[in-house]
């Protein structure tokens, strides 16, 4: 009875059940293909503060079904929260392999699209301009323990490990700002007790010079004198 109810839904039922299940393994990769000026579209139900993470990469399939890189192929990925009036939460453009992550704010069904581009060709792609069909290939993990968000703790690390660097940098500097500051506050200390001692020297010698001026003059008086009364 159970079984017969499983089959019984709709094919769209069947399908949004498949790609739950199939996006929940982040060990395995999911792809489609799109064509022309329509996004490719998924819903996925998630609940609050639920961390998504993904990769994708984007090949151009020409006639021979062969998948081909393009390095002019850019994807725009957009997030929206359908539950609050298609409220836009994500909305990147990158090249053909690219990644992209986000957290719900409230529990709710999200609606993630996939729309392919070329720049300098002609707008958004069309069977006209381009010939076949883009594959993507999408690794979509949900959950804050996902494979993907493990994978990305090394370059967390690496960033960290550069901000200590820095910051170990950013210390030395400031080392050698204060060892010029001390150099400076000793040379100027050096400056003023030489400046004092010009100043000092100069106020003695201008005593001495006033003291022989006025000997002079009394010896010079004295003489004078002397000479008249003889």
């Amino acid at each position: 009875m159970g079984t017969q109810s499983v089959w019984n839904r709709s094919p769209l039922q069947l399908l949004n059940c498949f790609l739950i299940l199939a996006l929940s393994l982040p060990t395995n990769a999911l792809y489609f293909y799109t064509e022309g000026l329509n996004p490719k579209c998924f819903y996925e139900e998630l609940p609050k503060d639920t961390m998504v993470a993904g990769h994708y990469k984007a090949e151009q399939v020409d006639s021979n079904k062969a998948a081909i890189n393009n390095p002019d192929l850019k994807i725009q990925v957009t997030v929206d929260e359908v539950f609050d009036n298609d409220h836009r939460v994500v909305n990147t453009k990158g090249g053909a392999t690219g990644k992209f992550t986000f957290s719900a704010a409230d529990s709710g069904e999200h609606k993630i699209c996939f729309l392919p581009s070329i720049p300098g060709g002609g707008g958004w792609l069309s069977g006209g301009q381009v010939s076949g069909a883009i594959r993507l290939t999408l690794d979509l993990a949900i959950g804050e323990t996902s494979q993907i968000e493990s994978t990305d703790k090394s370059k967390i690390s690496e960033i960290v490990q550069k901000v200590k660097d820095l910051n170990g940098r950013l210390h030395d500097i400031r080392r050698e700002q204060v060892f010029q500051r001390e150099r400076e506050a000793e040379f100027r200390d050096q400056s003023e007790s030489t400046n004092a001692r010009v100043v000092r020297w100069s106020l003695l010698q201008l005593v001495v010079l006033g003291i022989t001026c006025a000997w002079q003059l009394s010896h010079l008086r004295a003489f004078f004198i002397k000479q008249k009364l003889t």
